[in-house]
């Protein structure tokens, strides 16, 4: 795509400044150069021809509109819309900066409205049965007490599925609380409950492969890291027996083991650093479930005034 290369060689200087100053996770740099190339592509059938800063600094509120319409054309959803406008504004926002090019048009674009699909926890019985079945769901004892160590590192340290079956040998036994590097390769503590502790070290004295300190903590039948399309495939089945909902995942051990918290009357943003969420407002998903909980609380208890 020649036409664009000028647009295209500043997408490439933007991508490779925020991988140096910010740190930013190889996807979250994949999706962005996705997102942006896509509409660089489309300004250059738009605008006709050869894009570069000069039509990067003369984009109205129009040719954002026209991107957008076009967008949704293609089917593409409006939380997907949002989050492909997040890139292309962060995009100009580098542009204002590095180029002193004028961005209030792209900046002051407004994204779509959609609903935020608020996390589905499971119950606490719920959350158990799923740690107890699943340890079932094999016929070896050794593979359904990882699997069952696993999930409750998910339920009880709020890990995600990658952060669980990232962690190496030597992380084992578990003291207090554990180290976990998350996304954007951020490290966090977390507190290790005696249940996690317990089910790792029994899952670790039935294993019968030795591994050393650099291996990893869970591995499969032929001593590799185990694949998480194995602990989701679990899960699967064991949700059918228990007749649980599709929405009882991996990571709804990790949305239960918040909102739980805050049940508990834990604070938020404490809850946020367990979870290692970069912003609070990702966190803050768990407070409108657990205000609409207590309101139905209130309205079973107060009928009269509901």
């Amino acid at each position: 795509m020649h036409a664009s290369s000028g647009a295209f060689d500043l997408l490439q200087r933007w991508l490779a400044s925020i991988t140096a100053l910010q740190g930013v996770a190889d996807k979250t740099i994949e999706a962005y150069q996705r997102d942006v190339a896509g509409f660089i592509g489309f300004l250059s059938n738009h605008l006709g021809g050869d894009v570069g800063k000069t039509k990067l600094s003369q984009i109205k509120i129009t040719d954002m509109r026209a991107w957008m319409a076009h967008e949704r054309r293609r089917g593409v959803g409006p939380r997907s819309l949002a989050r492909e406008l997040s890139a292309v504004k962060s995009f100009f926002r580098w542009l204002g900066e590095a180029e002193g090019i004028e961005v209030t048009a792209p900046l002051a674009t407004r994204a779509p409205k959609f609903k935020p699909q608020l996390p589905r926890p499971m119950a606490r019985d719920q959350a158990k049965a799923m740690i107890d079945t699943a340890e079932l769901q094999t016929m070896d004892g050794w593979t359904g007490a990882r699997d069952a160590a696993v999930i409750t590192l998910l339920y009880g340290c709020g890990l995600r599925i990658s952060e669980a079956l990232g962690l190496n040998r030597a992380a084992a036994p578990f003291g207090e609380t554990l180290r976990i590097r998350g996304k954007g390769d951020k490290d966090r503590i977390v507190p290790v409950l005696p249940a996690a502790r317990r089910a790792v070290d029994e899952y670790l004295q039935l294993c019968p492969y030795p591994l050393d300190a650099e291996h990893p903590l869970f591995i499969g039948k032929r001593g590799k890291r185990l694949n998480p399309r194995h602990i989701q495939k679990v899960m699967e089945q064991t949700r059918m027996q228990l007749g649980l909902p599709a929405t009882a995942t991996p990571h709804a051990m990790r949305h239960s083991f918040a909102t739980h918290l805050l049940e508990a009357g834990g604070d938020l943003r404490a809850i946020q650093e367990l979870l290692g969420h970069a912003s609070l407002s990702t966190t803050q998903a768990y407070t409108a479930l657990d205000q609409a909980r207590l309101m139905d609380v209130y309205k079973k208890a107060h009928p009269k005034g509901a």
